[in-house]
């Protein structure tokens, strides 16, 4: 699955862990590290400067000055060089011994900024990446430098929050119906087999939203204003209908789950979790202790301007195991997802009997289609006739309309094209 992985490396605990984990899976997959090391002469030599006036009276004459800021200028550059070959060397080397290629980039300047850019421009599809580094305290839960790197780049990212190198815990995926979700399901089995370990996924949906939702309502509305919104039947509605109707669509994610790690061989365990999604996940993680956490960098309501979603930006910041940053996205086959999570009513089933056999398939996925990406779980006549309605507004001018029938007989899809046909003169020998 990964090709090209990508190490930052600054001899901390968390980095070098990553180091093991990205061999582990270079081994594995045939992949190829490079190991990366951002230094900062410039910032130094800025620092130096900024601390002359503080310098002895002996050292604050001109020709000592240039001859303090000659040495440290040498020093700083050459030494921070060698600072940084030395950290690589040690991933170089762990990767000579695993017969894994290696390669190294010494970049200068903003740690975060240059780690980003080298990324953007790059093949690199797995980056993994120390939570905390070297100037890290005991209250600390994420690292700037991770942080930052983690909301900027477009590339799967392990973040390495445990340095325990004895985790037997499952693979876990958080799976809420997105394509990036189903992204970190596929990267989740590909690691899963690389560290032989089972894989679980969790879905989570939200009761609890709509009650506070409703108290906070309720406590605003006037008597005429909640008459005309009809408060008490909207509350029924959401109390007998809504809440079960969510549970049933976040099951249905998982069922999908399932069927998507079955084509791989894979015996997916689920689980149906009801709260906040960034409390149960974190619940669940510290009560499972799994080895991994798998989630998309967003969610399934986002926006192409998001970064990270809530859900993520939080477990970034307190899952206390390993975290997989999913940017890969994956939409799993069409029928897979309809056959758990949609229905069709008896006046629609109806409608589309009365299609010609040899397109009624194809028409039945089209309006299976329409009515997934429209959201919708139930196919009414309505939901067809948004269908067939899109479904002209696309087809070019003149070519055929929908094979659906809109009532009687069903019409032939080819029969627009005898319309208005003159018949040919016959030729000379009479044919």
């Amino acid at each position: 699955m990964y090709q090209s992985i990508y190490i930052p490396v600054d001899n901390s605990c968390h980095a070098l862990r990553g180091a093991d984990i990205g061999i582990a899976i270079a081994r594995h997959t045939g992949a190829r590290i490079t190991g990366s090391h951002v230094y900062a002469a410039r910032l130094h030599d800025r620092r130096f400067h900024q601390m002359e006036s503080g310098l002895p009276q002996r050292y604050l004459q001109e020709e000592k000055l240039a001859e303090q800021r000659e040495v440290h200028d040498d020093l700083i550059t050459r030494g921070l060089k060698l600072i940084s070959e030395c950290y690589l060397d040690v991933v170089g080397n762990n990767c000579a011994q695993a017969g894994v290629p290696f390669a190294r980039a010494m970049l200068e300047g903003k740690n975060w900024q240059k780690l980003v850019e080298d990324i953007k421009g790059s093949s690199h599809d797995l980056v993994v990446m120390g939570a905390l580094g070297v100037g890290a305290v005991k209250a600390s839960l994420v690292g700037s430098v991770c942080e930052r790197v983690a909301r900027r780049i477009d590339r799967d990212l392990l973040v390495v929050k445990s340095v325990d190198a004895d985790q037997t815990g499952a693979v876990v995926v958080a799976i809420d119906g997105s394509a990036h979700a189903f992204g970190a399901l596929q990267a989740a089995l590909a690691l899963a087999r690389v560290f032989e370990r089972p894989v679980e996924a969790i879905a989570v949906y939200d009761p609890n939203f709509h009650y506070v939702a409703f108290h906070g309502i309720a406590g605003v509305l006037s008597p005429a204003a909640a008459n005309v919104f009809r408060f008490k039947e909207q509350e029924k509605l959401h109390e007998e209908i809504i809440d079960s109707g969510l549970a049933r669509i976040y099951q249905a994610h998982l069922d999908v789950a399932v069927k998507v790690a079955a084509e791989q061989g894979v015996e997916l365990r689920t689980q149906l979790l009801a709260g906040k999604a960034f409390e149960q996940i974190l619940n669940y993680a510290r009560a499972h202790k799994p080895s991994l956490l798998a989630v998309g960098r967003v969610g399934a309501h986002s926006d192409a301007a998001l970064d990270l979603g809530s859900t993520t930006e939080n477990l970034l910041r307190a899952a206390p195991c390993n975290l997989l940053l999913a940017a890969r996205s994956f939409e799993p086959a069409l029928e897979q997802v309809a056959e758990v999570s949609v229905a069709w009513t008896s006046e629609a089933e109806a409608r589309i009997a009365r299609v010609p056999d040899f397109v009624r398939g194809v028409v039945r996925r089209a309006v299976i289609m329409h009515a997934v990406k429209r959201g919708h779980t139930v196919i009414t006549s309505d939901v067809i006739d948004s269908c067939l309605g899109a479904m002209i507004q696309s087809r070019p001018e003149g070519g055929a309309p929908p094979a659906v029938a809109r009532g009687g007989e069903a019409k032939c899809p080819f029969a627009h094209l005898a319309k208005g046909r003159k018949r040919a003169p016959p030729r000379e020998d009479g044919r």
